[in-house]
């Protein structure tokens, strides 16, 4: 009997460690072996991934001045699980998210852990809901940090600085070029949170931090862009134009100091802009240049040494016959030199040149001057325009061509095609970056001044810098563009405005005058262009509305820019002599 009950006792120990092993053996699989398993499925269930969003990189001027920023803000989700009557906190809750109660209450009943309710949220109006939540106990919204982009210059250089979509990606200007260095690299990291919504800072999960977004510096000078606007703005409400381009660059570098159009828009008010106000007109507007286009002529006459500066050319007294029709100039001319067909503008004298070079070797010119093709701008929507080949050109192409007409170019051409006279014969490429750099200070990407290539010779820039200083002269074209104490070189530009149902639009036109100074070692080019103005009857020429706006313009930017004047005062002039007697005696 004893023998028996110590057998039962000693099953009974067995069974007993038996069932103890096996339990210790599932607690060590749970434990060890499965934990990784069962912790990822805990997680899936009581963790959120909470994004860190990237600080955006700011843009700015070359002096610093920021026009691109970002305030803070937060970013409202809702957690399901945590939200016990969806309607009544979305009662609470809608007049502060600005959203439709009914709206929000749809979307508060979900179980998902993790739904963004509004992308931005003013931090006063974050904390006041968050107050007022746990006032009246609920729970279920959190507010997360993030930031929100903002200009402070409103509307000013609104086309080149851009702007963001919803999902906050660059979609126009420079916010959009640059996207990739702007943005940054978000973050994240897995969080828990209590049965009340608290995060579990001690349970907190994997983290990997946000890399910020990179800072932009451009070229643009703010002090010289609100001269342009200033200047801008009075012509837009004074003449009432479909639209006004003007863009101030640097000869030497290709630099863009300046740029901007009218009609524009707000970039803190983008949904309330219309299309129209939207383009940048300097680089996708195309316009038949007028007269400005002569310098190629001229320029590429000279390079060849098909001509020189004191060949003289029959102008026809103004009416040239040539292919069946008749060119004609706004005044009679019988023969003139390269210089004076510049300075006058004679279309007939223009053609004779180009035709003089022949088809193809004056389209040659056309190309080296950079119209046909894009700058290369770091700024999106550029076209190329149109320059057809001489083989597509009628028997009178050869004529107008010469005069601008038959070709459709971008404001931005125009002015980096001044800048090959201004600064000796060279066709830059436009800057608009001046520097991208990180948190660091570090450099990410270099920009230099770039040469596309060597349009013309110094020589020839020189002479036709010569005569576009007289066209600014007392028997030129654009009085109305000179600069007390400066010699202003340039030209200006009257085209008829292009229907686009073809043909012209009579009594409109385009109307330019495109310009730099000092004349002798230039620091600034400038485009003033002028579509359809309302002016008087026979007033609507370049060098009567767009030369006086280029005018004020230079003045103001050499006081800016400290420019010595290069030009003695009107009572020594006129001991010296006229401009041409001056060069003469040199």
């Amino acid at each position: 009997m004893r023998c028996l009950s110590r057998k039962r006792i000693c099953i009974a120990i067995v069974g007993v460690g038996l069932v103890y092993s096996i339990f210790c053996a599932r607690l060590v699989d749970l434990q060890v072996f499965k934990h990784e398993e069962y912790a990822a499925i805990a997680a899936a269930k009581n963790s959120i991934r909470q994004v860190i969003q990237a600080r955006r990189g700011v843009i700015c001027d070359r002096s610093g001045e920021v026009l691109a920023a970002n305030i803070p803000t937060r970013r409202v989700v809702a957690d399901g699980s945590h939200v016990q009557d969806p309607v009544k906190l979305a009662q609470l809750a809608a007049p502060y998210l600005e959203m439709d109660a009914g709206e929000l209450a749809a979307k508060l009943k979900t179980d998902r852990k993790y739904v963004v309710i509004k992308p931005e949220m003013d931090e006063e109006k974050a904390t006041a809901l968050r107050k007022e939540m746990q006032a009246n106990g609920f729970r279920g919204l959190y507010f997360e940090p993030t930031s929100a982009r903002i200009y402070p210059n409103g509307p000013m250089l609104a086309h080149v600085i851009g702007f963001l979509n919803h999902e906050t990606v660059g979609i126009q200007g420079i916010e959009k070029t640059m996207e990739g260095y702007l943005h940054g690299r978000d973050g994240y990291r897995h969080i828990e949170r209590d049965r009340t919504g608290r995060e579990i800072v001690v349970y907190r999960g994997q983290e990997e931090a946000a890399e910020n977004g990179a800072r932009v510096e451009l070229t643009i000078d703010m002090a010289l862009q609100s001269i342009v606007e200033e200047e801008i703005e009075n012509t837009f409400q004074e003449l009432k134009p479909q639209s006004v381009v003007v863009i101030l660059v640097r000869p030497q570098t290709g630099e863009v100091l300046a740029m901007a159009n009218r009609p524009v828009f707000d970039l803190n008010a983008v949904s309330k802009a219309k299309p129209e106000e939207m383009k940048n007109r300097a680089i996708i507007d195309i316009v038949e240049p007028g007269s400005t286009f002569k310098i190629v002529a001229v320029g590429g006459g000279l390079n060849e040494r098909t001509v020189r500066p004191d060949t003289q050319i029959f102008c026809e007294n103004g009416s040239f016959f040539y292919g069946g029709r008749v060119l004609r100039d706004h005044h009679g001319y019988g023969n003139l030199s390269i210089h004076d067909i510049l300075m006058k503008s004679s279309n007939i004298g223009s053609a004779k040149i180009a035709m003089k070079m022949g088809d193809q070797k004056y389209y040659e010119y056309v190309k080296r001057f950079g119209f046909g093709e894009r700058s290369g701008i770091n700024l999106p929507g550029e076209v190329a325009g149109i320059v057809h080949p001489p083989q597509r050109w009628s028997k009178l192409s050869i004529t107008r061509i010469p005069m601008g007409h038959e070709v459709a170019i971008t404001p931005l051409q125009v002015v980096m095609a001044m800048g090959v006279i201004a600064n000796g014969g060279k066709l830059m490429r436009p800057q608009i970056i001046r520097s991208v750099k990180n948190d660091e200070g570090k450099e990410l990407v270099s920009f230099k001044p770039e040469v596309i290539r060597e349009a013309i010779s110094p020589e020839a820039a020189h002479e036709v810098n010569l005569a576009l200083i007289d066209v600014v002269g007392p028997k030129g074209t654009a009085r109305l563009a000179k600069v007390e104490g400066f010699n202003v070189a340039g030209k200006t530009g009257t085209a008829q405005r292009v229907d686009p149902k073809g043909g012209y639009t009579p009594g409109k036109y385009v109307v330019s005058f495109c310009g730099y100074m000092p004349a002798e070692k230039p620091e600034f080019v400038v485009l003033v262009l002028v579509d359809d103005p309302q002016t008087s009857p026979g007033m609507n020429y370049g060098g009567l509305v767009a030369a006086p706006i280029f005018s004020r313009i230079a003045e103001k930017a050499a006081r800016y820019l400290d420019l010595q004047p290069t030009v003695p005062p009107p009572a020594e002039i006129a001991q010296l002599g006229s401009p041409v007697e001056r060069r003469s005696a040199q």
